[in-house]
């Protein structure tokens, strides 16, 4: 397990960098933060989640683990320009939605005496910012560990301590590859559903008929506008292959409705119903 005396360090203090700072704070770990925002700092300060936070990249100088909560290309871009203030054995890792592209990029440059594990906390919210971070989204969430080739059995071990500490549901470990190629689907095709489905519904009264199942299945569609094009684009491979397949599955409920045949619908519920079924279970 991590060492209580480990210097570990958040970059990043929104959303999930705050939830982070939050859970380890909760779980008696001091850790440190960093970002531009100045009101993210005093905010993480005020709630006393961070033993000391600041705007300045270089106050991750001494930190035996930096865990970054930025954007795909902002993360990259960050490292680039600071890594020289990481010291040698640091473990560096992040919460990025995508993964081939920021493995492959980081790999290129990155120090060799330092090592990145990439990870991804399959939690969030509809809103950003500090000020809606909370650690207790993390227990009913999965964790993904995406090791590289280069990866050691220590770093590997960092992520593993992290989701724990955090309390995260279940701790999974997958290929850049499978990571992307399930994310794509999980995760931004049902984006990209509920945001479709939201720009289609123009009647402004809608609010007025709808039920639970309309309000469950677009409550994704309020979205990070910054965030999300970043990563669709990322796994833009993988996610229109996804898209295809759905337009085709949505080609034939349609062509069953127009010709009544009411079987086919019949068996697609009942495969549906059965493979839902395992997202009940504990």
């Amino acid at each position: 397990m991590i060492s209580h005396t480990a210097k570990i360090t958040i970059v990043g203090l929104g959303l999930l960098g705050g939830s982070y700072a939050k859970g380890f704070f909760q779980a008696g770990y001091p850790v440190y933060g960093i970002d531009i925002d100045e009101n993210a700092v005093e905010y993480a300060r005020k709630m006393h989640w961070v033993k000391d936070a600041s705007m300045d990249p270089a106050f991750c100088e001494g930190s035996d683990i930096i865990i970054s909560a930025l954007y795909p290309h902002t993360f990259i871009q960050w490292v680039k320009e600071n890594q020289a203030y990481f010291k040698p054995g640091t473990v560096l890792t992040d919460v990025t939605g995508i993964k081939r592209e920021v493995i492959s990029e980081i790999g290129s440059f990155l120090r060799k005496d330092v090592e990145y594990i990439a990870c991804h906390p399959m939690a969030g919210r509809e809103y950003k910012g500090i000020r809606y971070a909370d650690c207790s989204l993390f227990k009913k969430a999965n964790f993904i560990i995406v090791p590289s080739k280069e990866n050691t059995e220590r770093a590997i071990g960092v992520a593993e301590d992290i989701a724990n500490i955090l309390k995260f549901r279940k701790v999974s470990i997958l290929s850049p590859e499978e990571h992307d190629r399930v994310i794509g689907f999980v995760s931004q095709l049902t984006h990209v559903i509920a945001i479709s489905l939201m720009n289609i519904g123009e009647d402004p009264k809608l609010v007025d008929y709808t039920g639970d199942s309309f309000r469950d299945l677009t409550r994704i569609a309020n979205i990070n506008e910054d965030l999300w094009p970043e990563l669709f684009i990322c796994n833009k491979d993988v996610l229109t292959e996804e898209i295809d397949r759905l337009i085709a599955k949505l080609k034939d409920y349609r062509d069953w409705i127009e010709n009544e045949e009411t079987e086919k619908m019949r068996a697609g519920m009942i495969e549906a119903s059965e493979r839902r079924k395992l997202f009940g279970r504990k």
